[in-house]
């Protein structure tokens, strides 16, 4: 972005963000102004942006969020709360371990640096946030209590360890995150990844399946898409378990399945390519090869495609083994399929291309039998409805609709030892493990005899041992430290520590609850604390976070309040998704064009936050973010925002100009009358109406909106400067609230213009002001006058006038009458202070 072109002419002379801003950021650092207060007259608000990861250095795209959470809690202070806004850091993750990888430094000097400069910047912005209640995930005082609440989980039966696959580069011999393979190959190497079965620990957040779900019904202020998004991922669904048996062996297949109306129709068996059969049916056989390759070429595609995708082509390969349906004796031959998988319900399902979309595309590519049982379907499409239409081809079931037929093949299947009714969940447990030195370790030790322990909690925290070489080579750097490995047992004798680290969103699981009481070196976090401040009462992130994140914290929090650590099992009952910032970034599409997408430093589309603050500070880069577009919806930078950006200065300096102007009277309230002017009612009108309209904006999240109210705010001062005979006292009562309530926007401008008025405070310690309905209330109004649903006029009226004279006046009208065509209306219909209908 080229912001050379729009350097303010007189900036020096006038309004000059720099010295400005920095100045004020020095005032209200050292009067501590923005410590958490704990009056216990005021009510709590407690707001939380979700917080970062520190990269570095944030861009413009990153202001929006912050700015948007800082206007909201300046104003809550304003308004009497006590506001707890705090700042951390999700520090631990693979970009640090990549960083010292590449530049050969210690991920917790890379890190520690980043904290250092995003911590500047967020200053620099002037961002009211309580320093005092800093955490940082990747430091010994936050994740001893990490390793402590992993223990609990252990202790309480919800952490155990099982056999899963990973994907594995046979190059580097390690183990990848998902984030770490593009295309199915080592973005370290390019090697093609493998899928590989390792043990690995898991947080069994399916045992909260149900709670998860039950209690989004509570969370009526989170917006529709999110709790559509987890009722979605946690996927319950009611069904009946039963099995296939295999010809030929003594194995089983299970299945689930919620159309067991639709059991008659199953022509073939698809099993996930990963399933613990594949191998058994195919090994030895002339089927083995094919199979094995179909298994490498299945793993490079993620589960989140095979699952939920329908982009990618569904394929599969026979296995040369048949399975017997129980309810009809039929053969029905085994697939392995790439759109099954092996850790959702049994990794196998039982396939009715009649009535499955998925199952009918694949059974047309591979010239599989379609066999209808629900009329009126064909075998030319699927025919999916679950509810209308009768059994056909089912035996003793025929004729029975869909809903019957659900209900009287269960019965029989229970009836006769085939199958039981089951609820299923595609909710799967949390994989937790992660084969990486920079995360927190966990605090398991395995004993010669293989059994296991908890490090004893006084021996907490487990931390990472300094002897590692940071080459990308040779798999986890905890598991090649025989400093860290060696350990004993806690009976002194000879035992090997877990060299995985847990997944960061372990550490943001429970992190809102540490900023409660951050120093606290007792536990994880003092009760009464919690008790306090908990539940929050707004979060903000992206949407993005949706599925993982969000449901990973509902999920601690559950666990927490059952072990009788919180006193609540819902930690966010207010959520908001900001939108993001996007932006045109060169040669990123599939085929190297340009495409519009999320500003990102990797993708180098972004806007550099220190080069928008050093050319315009810190008030108008904020405005300017926020006033993009909505707070909710994505706005694109272009290059018609670079305008936005000069057009932000320019409105600060105009408010500079008009509050220097003013014949200001801080005596003003002891002094104003009603307004003796035309243009004094205008403006006491405008200032209240303003009042009332920015505080109902912030409290919406329309911050974009607040700030055009503002700005025709400045126009009706500017306006009223301009008419003789106008009463100081008015005008002094408008500069002071605008600059109260353009405060939680431009604070450092508010305040040096507060002090320049003669104001000892700043601003952020003063009371938001009180608006009068009466002095807001317009005292003429336009209505529009329709006829027969035409527009025939226009009336300036009072705005108390009655919908009788409304009438009288709208019927006499000169535009109107002539529409009347002398006849009587049928009706007259009057919305007070909007509109006048007349049918005629």
């Amino acid at each position: 972005m080229d912001m050379a072109r729009y350097v303010p002419t007189d900036m020096n002379d006038r309004y000059n963000p720099k010295s400005v801003e920095s100045k004020w950021q020095a005032k209200w650092r050292d009067a501590n102004l923005f410590a958490t207060q704990n009056n216990p007259d005021k009510p709590k608000f407690y707001y939380l942006d979700m917080f970062p990861y520190p990269s570095g250095a944030l861009h413009v795209g990153h202001v929006r969020n912050y700015a948007i959470g800082d206007a909201i809690a300046r104003y809550r202070v304003m308004n009497g709360y006590n506001v707890l806004h705090p700042m951390g850091w999700d520090a631990f993750g693979l970009p640090a371990e990549n960083a010292a990888i590449k530049n050969q430094v210690h991920p917790a000097e890379w890190t520690e640096r980043c904290i250092v400069q995003m911590h500047e910047q967020f200053d620099k912005l002037g961002i009211a946030f309580d320093w005092s209640r800093e955490v940082t995930t990747c430091r010994p005082d936050y994740y001893k209590w990490t390793q402590w609440l992993f223990i609990k989980f252990f202790n309480a039966g919800l952490a155990e360890r099982r056999t899963a696959n990973v994907n594995w580069c046979p190059k580097d011999l390690t183990v990848l995150a998902n984030e770490q393979v593009k295309d199915g190959r080592c973005d370290r190497c390019g090697t093609l990844v493998e899928q590989k079965p390792l043990t690995q620990w898991f947080f069994k957040t399916t045992a909260y399946a149900q709670r998860l779900l039950d209690d989004l019904d509570t969370l009526t202020d989170w917006p529709d898409r999110v709790v559509k998004m987890q009722r979605e991922w946690i996927g319950r669904s009611e069904g009946v378990n039963f099995r296939f048996k295999v010809k030929g062996s003594g194995e089983d297949i299970e299945v689930f399945t919620t159309r067991v109306d639709t059991v008659f129709g199953v022509t073939y068996m698809v099993i996930a390519p990963d399933h613990e059969l594949a191998t058994k049916l195919t090994d030895g056989t002339e089927w083995e090869l094919p199979a094995r390759e179909f298994r490498d070429h299945v793993a490079r595609q993620k589960d989140e495609q095979r699952d939920r995708s329908t982009d990618i082509p569904k394929e599969g390969i026979f296995t040369g083994a048949y399975c017997i349906n129980p309810m009809n004796g039929a053969e029905v031959p085994i697939w392995l399929g790439n759109y099954v998988l092996s850790d959702y319900g049994s990794g196998a399902v039982m396939a009715v291309p009649a009535h499955d979309e998925r199952d009918f595309e694949f059974a047309q590519k591979y010239q599989l039998p379609i066999n209808v049982v629900v009329s009126p379907g064909t075998a030319a499409e699927a025919y999916t409805d679950k509810y209308e239409g009768a059994l056909v081809n089912s035996g003793e079931f025929d004729g029975l609709n869909p809903v019957d037929g659900r209900l009287k093949i269960a019965e029989y299947m229970e009836a006769n030892g085939i199958g039981e009714r089951a609820v299923n969940f595609k909710l799967r447990d949390w994989c937790l493990s992660r084969q990486r030195y920079w995360g927190c370790p966990i605090p398991i030790v395995y004993r010669e005899d293989g059994s296991i322990e908890t490090v004893p909690e006084d021996q907490l925290p487990v931390m990472h041992p300094t002897d590692i070489e940071f080459t990308g080579k040779g798999g986890n750097p905890l598991a090649q430290s025989e400093s860290f490995i060696n350990t004993v047992d806690s009976e002194g004798r000879p035992a090997r520590r877990e060299t995985d680290t847990m997944d960061t969103f372990v550490d943001s699981s429970w992190y809102f609850l540490r900023f409660c009481s951050p120093d606290y070196a007792d536990g994880p976090f003092r009760r009464e604390d919690v008790d306090r401040w908990m539940p929050l009462d707004q979060y903000v992130g992206g949407v993005e976070h949706a599925t993982m994140h969000l449901i990973y914290a509902r999920f601690f929090t559950k666990v927490l309040f059952d072990l009788g650590l919180v006193g609540i099992e819902e930690p966010f009952p207010r959520l908001f998704t900001q939108g993001m910032v996007t932006m045109l970034a060169k040669g990123v599409g599939e085929n190297g064009e340009d495409k519009v997408m999320k500003m990102s430093k990797s993708k180098g589309n972004v806007v550099a936050l220190d080069d928008a603050v050093e050319r315009f500070g810190a008030d108008a880069t904020r405005m300017m973010t926020l006033f993009m577009g909505p707070a909710a919806q994505d706005a694109e930078w272009t290059a018609q925002s670079e305008d936005t950006f000069a057009g932000q200065f320019r409105f600060l300096e105009r408010v500079w100009r008009t509050a220097t102007s003013v014949k200001f009277n801080p005596n003003w309230r002891e002094q104003i009358g009603a307004g003796a002017t035309d243009a004094d009612r205008a403006l006491r009108r405008r200032t209240h109406q303003t009042i009332e309209k920015v505080g109902t904006d912030i409290e919406r999240f329309q911050m974009n909106t607040a700030i055009s109210s503002l700005m025709q705010h400045l126009n009706t001062i500017q306006d009223w400067q301009n008419k003789p005979n106008s009463d100081p006292n008015v005008g002094s009562e408008a500069i002071e609230s605008l600059l109260l309530i353009l405060s939680p926007f431009a604070p450092h401008l508010c305040d040096e213009l507060g002090e320049y008025l003669g104001f000892t405070k700043s601003f952020y310690e003063m009371t938001w002001p009180s608006f009068s309905a009466e002095i807001a209330k317009e005292e003429e109004i336009t209505i529009p006058v329709q006829v027969n649903g035409k527009l025939r006029a226009r009336l300036s009226v009072a705005a108390e006038m009655t919908p009788e004279a409304l009438e009288t006046l709208a019927l006499a009208s000169e535009e109107v009458s002539p529409h009347l065509e002398g006849k009587k209306p049928k009706k007259v219909i009057i919305v007070p202070g909007r509109m006048v209908n007349i049918v005629v």
